[in-house]
C-alpha cells in the first residue's frame, strides 16, 4: 500500500507541474499578443541566439589547440615508434617543428572556415529571409547550431570538428541575419531601434569575450565536451521558446508580405556600401588581433597563461559603456550617427597604433578597451543606420540589408585566422597593427557621405494616422501602401517620398518633400 501511495504522489506531483507548465506557456502565448510584451520576448529570443552563436564562436579558443595538439602528439608517436623506431634527437626535433608548423595552419583554417562558409551563404540566407519572413530561418538558424554544437561535443578528430565548425557558419549566416532583421521589422522608432540594436550587440560582446575562460575552465576541469553540452542545452531550450511563444508555422501573415529589394542592388547603393566597409575595417583590429596577440604577449611579455586567456575581458565593460553612450546620444541627435561612427573608428585607429608598444599587461588593457569601446560605437552607430538607409530608399524588408552586414564581419573574421598570422610573419607584429590602425584613421571620413541622409526622417506619425492600429512592422507595410495609393501625390513604396527607379535621392528629395521631414 506504502509503494502505491508512493506511485500516486509521485504521479500527482507530475500531473501538478505538467499543468504549471502549461499555464506559464499560456501565459506566454497571451503576452505575445500585447505588441510591448512581444517585442520584449522576440528581443529575449534573438539576445540568446546571438549569445550562443558567439559563445560558440570564441569558446573553443582555449580548447581546440590543445585538444589537436594532444590528438597530433598521439598519432604523430604512433607513426614515428612504428616507421622510425631508431631515428635520431635532431631528426626528431625537426618532425615536432613541422608537426607545430602544420597544427598552426590546421588551426587557423579551422577557425576561419565557420566565417567563410558564412561569407558564402549569407546572400542566399538574405534572400530566403525576405521571401519567408524572420522566424522561420531563425528556427532554422538554431537548429544547425543546436546540431553543430553536438558534434562539436562528440568530435575525435579534424575532419569532424571541420564539419562542426562549418556547420556552426550556416547555422549563424540564418541566425544571425534574421535576428537582426527581426528587430529591425519589430522596432520601427529610430530611439527603440537603435536601445534594441545595442541591447544585442551587448550579448554578443559578452558572449565573445566570457566564452574563452568559461570553456577554458570547464575544459580543464570537467573535459571537452561539457562545454559544448552546456550550449547545446540552451540553444535547445531557446528554439522550444521560439516554437511556443512565436509559432513561426502558423503565421498566416507572410503570405502577403511585401517583396523585398534584391541584395544586389543593396549592395551597389552607395550608402550601404560605405556602411558595410566601415563594419569591415571597424572589426578588422579586433579580428586580427585574437589570433596573434597571445603568441606576441608571450614572446614580449613572458605572459602568464591565465593574462593571454583573459586579454579581452577587461574590455567588455567599456564595450557596454559605449552601446550606452551611442544609444542615449542617437536618441538625442539622430542624424549625428554618422559622426558617433567616424568617431569610434578613429579611436580604434589610436588604440591600435599604441598596442605594440605595451610592455606589461596592465599596459596592454588599455589599449584593447579602447579597440572594444571604438567597436560599440561604430556597431551601434551603424547597424541601425543601415534599417533606417532601406526605410528611406526601399522597401521596409530587412533580410538582405542584413545579410550585407554580416558579410561584412564575416570577410573580416574569414582573413584574421589566415591573413594576420602571415602578416605578423613576413612584416611584424608592430607593421599589422600601424596598418590596421592607419586604415580605420583614413576610412573615418568616408562617413561624412552618410551626413545629408541620416538628417532625414520618415513621417511615423503620418503612418500612425493612416494605419488604425499600432505599426506592426514588415506585415502592414501592403495595407500601408494600398491607404497611401488613393492619396494623390504619394509613392506606393510606402515610404511618402520621391523615388526612381534606382531608389530614393536624398539630395533632391530634401529639397523637394518639404513637410515629409523632421
Amino acid at each position: 500500500m506504502d509503494g502505491e501511495g508512493g506511485s500516486f504522489g509521485l504521479a500527482k506531483s507530475a500531473a501538478v507541474k505538467l499543468s504549471e507548465m502549461g499555464e506559464r506557456t499560456k501565459q506566454l502565448g497571451s503576452a505575445m499578443k500585447d505588441p510591448h510584451q512581444q517585442k520584449r520576448i522576440i528581443l529575449v529570443i534573438v539576445c540568446v541566439a546571438l549569445l550562443l552563436d558567439n559563445m560558440l564562436y570564441m569558446v573553443i579558443v582555449p580548447i581546440i589547440p590543445d585538444y589537436l595538439a594532444d590528438l597530433e602528439s598521439e598519432q604523430s608517436e604512433h607513426v614515428h615508434l612504428v616507421l622510425h623506431p631508431n631515428t635520431s634527437s635532431a631528426n626528431s626535433t625537426s618532425q615536432d617543428k613541422s608537426n607545430k608548423d602544420n597544427l598552426d595552419i590546421q588551426i587557423g583554417v579551422l577557425f576561419a572556415s565557420k566565417a567563410i562558409l558564412q561569407l558564402l551563404v549569407n546572400p542566399l540566407s538574405g534572400t530566403f529571409i525576405d521571401r519567408v519572413g524572420y522566424d522561420i530561418p531563425l528556427l532554422i538558424g538554431l537548429t544547425v547550431m543546436f546540431v553543430s554544437t553536438c558534434i562539436f561535443a562528440f568530435a575525435e578528430n579534424y575532419a569532424t570538428l571541420f564539419v562542426a565548425r562549418s556547420l556552426q557558419g550556416l547555422g549563424s549566416a540564418f541566425a544571425d541575419t534574421s535576428g537582426f532583421a527581426m528587430i529591425a521589422d519589430k522596432y520601427t522608432e529610430e530611439a527603440e531601434r537603435s536601445r534594441a540594436l545595442g541591447i544585442s550587440l551587448a550579448f554578443i560582446s559578452f558572449g565573445s569575450l566570457v566564452a574563452p575562460p568559461f570553456g577554458g575552465i570547464l575544459y580543464e576541469f570537467a573535459g571537452k565536451r561539457v562545454p559544448f553540452i552546456v550550449l547545446a542545452s540552451v540553444c535547445l531550450a531557446d528554439g522550444f521558446l521560439l516554437l511556443t511563444v512565436i509559432k513561426p508555422f502558423s503565421n498566416r501573415t507572410r503570405e502577403n508580405m511585401p517583396v523585398g529589394t534584391p541584395i544586389y542592388r543593396l549592395m551597389i547603393d552607395p550608402y550601404i556600401a560605405v556602411v558595410a566597409g566601415a563594419l569591415t575595417v571597424a572589426n578588422i583590429p579586433l579580428a586580427f588581433l585574437e589570433p596573434t596577440i597571445a603568441n606576441w604577449m608571450e614572446t614580449t611579455m613572458h605572459s602568464t597563461q591565465w593574462e593571454m586567456g583573459l586579454t579581452w575581458l577587461p574590455a567588455f565593460f567599456p564595450h557596454i559603456l559605449g552601446v550606452f553612450i551611442t544609444v542615449k546620444l542617437a536618441a538625442k541627435n539622430p542624424h549625428l550617427q554618422w559622426f558617433y561612427g567616424a568617431l569610434g573608428m578613429v579611436i580604434i585607429g589610436a588604440s591600435s597604433c599604441t598596442v605594440p608598444a605595451c610592455k606589461t599587461f596592465g599596459q596592454l588593457i588599455a589599449p584593447l578597451c579602447g579597440i572594444c569601446f571604438g567597436i560599440a560605437l561604430v556597431d551601434t552607430a551603424l547597424l541601425p543606420t543601415l534599417a533606417f538607409l532601406v526605410d528611406v530608399r526601399y522597401v521596409s524588408v530587412y533580410g538582405s540589408v542584413y545579410a550585407i552586414a554580416d558579410i561584412s564581419y564575416s570577410i573580416a573574421y574569414a582573413m584574421g585566422p589566415i591573413v594576420a598570422g602571415q602578416i605578423v610573419h613576413n612584416l611584424g607584429f608592430v607593421q599589422l597593427n600601424l596598418g590596421m590602425g592607419l586604415v580605420n584613421v583614413l576610412y573615418a571620413p568616408a562617413l561624412l557621405l552618410l551626413r545629408n541622409v541620416c538628417q532625414m526622417k520618415p513621417s511615423y506619425s503620418e503612418r500612425d494616422n493612416l494605419l488604425d492600429e499600432a505599426p506592426q512592422g514588415l506585415y502592414d507595410t501592403i495595407k500601408l501602401e494600398e491607404v497611401r495609393a488613393k492619396k494623390k501625390g504619394y509613392s506606393s513604396s510606402g515610404n511618402c517620398l520621391s523615388v526612381d527607379e534606382n531608389g530614393f535621392d536624398p539630395f533632391r528629395a530634401q529639397q523637394s518633400s518639404g513637410p515629409e521631414f523632421t
